[in-house]
């Protein structure tokens, strides 16, 4: 009776591995320990998504002291704030293959690795190393942008809303966070190098508790995600619509991270206080992905709620356009409301797919191709200013890509499935 009690006990603990990865929401473990892992991987995925931004928001504020440290170019300032997008574009590309090869939890693992790696390394020598270590991170904070929401459809199928806004939020926190501090990091540290590098310490956290929740789901948690489908969507109208809709945010979202401060600064605003108002931007965003992303995910359309925040967004740019230092912080929470649409760009991807093997595979598409379109922003803004000598000409191209947004998101967030 004993060896069959045994394999009683193995067949149930696969059809309770095989539920989850299904998304079930009936287990047949015990409460206690599917509530230990799915709170241990909610920790894991904050602390994941809090490297997201960061790692680009703090170069931001610090970027004309590197410049003037490095002796390099605008032209170089251009490449280190347009890198980020590219690499996203690339390895968000190829993320659904890599996650197939490595596994889920493997990926996201190596992923970390990368960016911590990548944060420590971009400060020990000159410009070269400066953009080939960033290019680093960022490959890994790609990989980890289009693999998260796969996490999250897969993981909590019933809190698809919840999880996207936490995670969203979390994001718009580390941004904040990465803004907000580090120019206040710089002096009491001993330079820019030392205040950059500080940011590896929050993503060697993200991996150890990563490792530890990835742990708990087996190795067999995403093969069963990643290899369920083989559909291309390359043909379907609607993964483009939410594609152009995903790179029409993520164009805007970078140059605010990339060439906000510097707006305000060039308008006499304080370095450091345009830190902390921009960083403010993107904490307002917190509360919107925590409250909005759920509710919208409750409703059938998400059209109305991607229109209202964008036009507020709207609103923020015409402002820092005519009047950037009269009113900045109400320019800037402006922009970060109408930004805090990312939230539903994700939420999107997962509503409008049916399986998780269709998630990852319009998470890397949108992501993938979206990040290429939105690798445009930060150059073409910084390059029209330099060329005009003046931000008019940079902020009508936000306000077109914002008219793009508007219209693909509001197709974008009807109730269909690709």
């Amino acid at each position: 009776m004993r060896p069959m009690q045994r394999i009683k006990r193995q067949n149930d603990y696969a059809d309770n591995v095989a539920l989850e990865i299904d998304g079930a929401i009936e287990m047949r473990a015990s409460p206690v320990p599917a509530l230990a892992g799915g709170t241990l991987l909610a920790i894991a995925v904050i602390l994941t998504a809090l490297n997201l931004r960061s790692a680009v928001t703090s170069v931001a504020p610090l970027l004309g002291d590197m410049q003037q440290d490095l002796a390099v170019s605008a032209a170089w300032a251009g490449v280190l704030t347009t890198l980020p997008v590219l690499c996203f574009a690339a390895a968000g590309l190829a993320a659904p293959r890599l996650a197939t090869y490595l596994g889920l939890g493997r990926a996201i693992s190596c992923s970390l690795v990368m960016i911590t790696v990548g944060l420590a390394v971009r400060t020990l020598d000159g410009p070269a190393l400066v953009l080939g270590a960033s290019l680093v991170a960022c490959a890994g904070i790609a990989l980890v942008n289009v693999l998260i929401p796969v996490v999250i459809k897969g993981s909590f199928p019933a809190k698809i809303g919840l999880m996207t806004g936490i995670y969203t939020a979390a994001l718009q926190g580390g941004a904040a966070i990465g803004s907000a501090l580090t120019p206040g990091l710089e002096q009491p540290l001993g330079g820019w190098r030392p205040a950059l590098a500080i940011w590896a310490a929050l993503a060697v956290t993200a991996l150890v508790v990563w490792v530890l929740a990835a742990r708990r789901h087996g190795a067999t948690w995403v093969q069963a995600q990643v290899s369920e489908t083989r559909r291309s969507l390359l043909r379907n109208r609607l993964a483009w619509t939410v594609t152009l809709f995903f790179g029409s945010q993520s164009f805007m979202a970078y140059i605010v991270m990339g060439w906000l401060p510097q707006v305000f600064i060039d308008a006499g605003v304080p370095k450091l206080q345009a830190g902390i108002i921009v960083g403010m931007s993107a904490l307002i965003g917190v509360p919107i992905a925590l409250v909005i992303a759920p509710l919208a995910a409750r409703k059938r359309s998400q059209s109305a709620w991607i229109v209202g925040l964008s036009t507020v967004g709207v609103i923020g740019a015409v402002g820092a356009m005519a009047a950037p230092a009269s009113h900045p912080l109400i320019w800037s929470i402006a922009i970060g409301v109408g930004q805090s649409v990312f939230a539903l760009a994700l939420t999107v991807i997962a509503l409008r797919t049916k399986t998780t093997g269709e998630t990852v595979q319009l998470s890397g598409m949108a992501q993938g191709f979206g990040y290429l379109i939105a690798s445009a922003g930060p150059l073409f803004f910084g390059l029209l200013h330099e060329l005009t000598h003046r931000w008019t000409a940079s902020w009508i191209l936000f306000l077109a890509v914002c008219t793009v947004q508007i219209v693909t998101g509001a197709l974008a967030g009807r109730n269909r499935y690709v």
